[in-house]
């Protein structure tokens, strides 16, 4: 009886663990082992064609996005600290097979790669809903026409965190 009571423990213990580990973010979503990604198309994120300023990492950031053609739009970040740019991002949304998909690659201030030549930084699309883009690990919030929030998951020293990027529409 006390090696039954003992292993229940232990899974039990385990089972809140993983379930703690995969809920300690709040705006972010992953999909469960041997999920796919729903179906969805670039209608679902059409809001986010323009241009977005705000601040984050002690500097101001920007995000350029086209609307969608091609099955794809495209998206630039730029992060400016002292009047110095830090870094770039060059990012896309499009569709593959019937989903969504967010890639995107860094670039020094030099445009310099951080990522291999081929590699990319891919995000599945999770879910969506009328005002939440979820893909893993990065999540698209339209807050009203004019703001905006992304969140991510930034890795640092072996710990990871949410991070928000809030941004308004640039006049």
């Amino acid at each position: 009886m006390r090696k039954i009571i003992f292993v229940l423990s232990v899974l039990f213990i385990g089972f809140a663990n993983l379930i703690m580990a995969q809920s300690q973010f709040v705006n972010i979503m992953y999909l469960e082992e041997g999920e796919s990604s729903p179906k969805s198309n670039l209608k679902a994120v059409e809001w986010l064609a323009g241009h977005w300023q705000g601040e984050a990492f002690g500097g101001i950031t920007e995000e350029l996005w086209t609307p969608p053609l091609g099955n794809s739009m495209m998206g630039s970040f730029k992060l400016v600290v002292d009047e110095k740019v830090s870094f770039y991002e060059i990012m896309i949304i499009s569709v593959v097979e019937e989903s969504l998909i967010f890639q995107l690659k860094h670039f020094g201030a030099d445009l310099k790669g951080w990522e291999e030549k081929d590699e990319t930084m891919d995000f599945k699309l999770v879910k969506t809903t009328p005002n939440k883009i979820y893909f893993e690990g990065l999540t698209l919030e339209r807050i009203n026409d004019n703001e905006l929030n992304v969140y991510v998951i930034i890795e640092d020293g072996g710990k990871q965190q949410e991070m928000k990027f809030p941004y308004k529409r640039a006049e």
